[in-house]
């Protein structure tokens, strides 16, 4: 019985120690400005192996500079739209749904920046949607990190 309570109260000190992400739909500012691209490091081979298999609804996690930003898509969901290079020479092209998430607004070609979310393959290296919070819950959350903050 002693062994539970002190499972369940190192427990509940781990869970109060290390809170969640912030309001939903809002940036937030990473506690460690540069380990979110860090911690994206080596996704190029599960990116390459996505385009590879010609995958869909392959969850990813990558990091590369901004190659080049589009304007937005706005037909139907508003989508703000930029092409990322990976260290492997591969781009591929982010659409951040801006009806469920913050836009991105500093971002510039040539920055670096990561992601996280659903890849899609297509001829020119495929697209990286659902970089979100699905507001029903029923998809696993996505993400951007730009200059030390997340944008879900």
């Amino acid at each position: 019985m002693n062994k539970f309570l002190l499972i369940a109260a190192l427990a509940g000190a781990a869970y109060l120690a290390f809170p969640g992400p912030g309001t939903p739909g809002g940036p937030e500012r990473s506690s460690h400005a540069d380990a979110p691209l860090q911690a994206a490091g080596g996704s190029d081979a599960v990116l390459e192996n996505a385009f590879a298999q010609r995958l869909h609804g392959q969850q990813v996690t990558g990091r590369g500079t901004v190659a080049k930003v589009l304007r937005d898509d706005v037909d139907g969901s508003r989508h703000q739209r930029f092409i990322v290079r990976l260290d492997s020479g591969r781009t591929v092209l982010v659409a951040h749904n801006i009806d469920l998430a913050p836009r991105v607004d500093a971002l510039r070609v040539g920055e670096p920046v990561a992601f996280h979310g659903e890849y899609e393959w297509n001829p020119k290296g495929g697209v990286i949607h659902w970089t979100h919070r699905d507001p029903r819950g029923r998809h696993p959350a996505g993400w951007i990190r730009h200059d030390g903050q997340t944008y879900q």
